[in-house]
């Protein structure tokens, strides 16, 4: 079996609703995404996936999608100040936990039929969420 794995980085924000801690204040963090590939066959070329190619797919949505986006919980009720200001946002029905990112990056890789066994997201550089089906 083979394994490939590529680092993204990207900045985001959010806030988390029903939390006690700093976290329930706007904020922003210098993310990487780490997604993980597997087979167990290469192609011609050798490889399981060109990294150009899984960047070209998972990084370019991260790019249009999260990247210097204000990621908020739908029910927060910053939503429509926030949007009445044009700021960039993506509302999602969760908190936008660094769990639910890498889940959220998992399904778009499934989406774009990559063979996707776990998304690292990592919040910090101490700190970071798997996600894997």
């Amino acid at each position: 079996m083979f394994r490939v794995s590529k680092e993204i980085e990207f900045c985001y924000g959010h806030r988390l609703l029903n939390y006690s801690g700093k976290c329930r204040h706007l904020h922003g963090h210098n993310g990487k995404a780490i997604i993980t590939l597997e087979g167990p066959d290469l192609d011609e070329r050798g490889m399981l996936m060109d990294f150009k190619d899984l960047k070209s797919t998972v990084s370019k949505w991260i790019d249009d999608t999260l990247d210097h986006t204000m990621l908020l919980n739908e029910a927060d009720p910053l939503i429509p100040i926030l949007q009445a200001q044009g700021e960039r946002l993506l509302v999602v029905p969760e908190n936008p936990t660094a769990e639910a990112i890498a889940r959220m990056i998992y399904r778009q890789a499934v989406a774009d039929h990559l063979p996707v066994v776990e998304v690292q997201l990592w919040e910090t550089p101490t700190s970071y969420a798997v996600y894997t089906e």
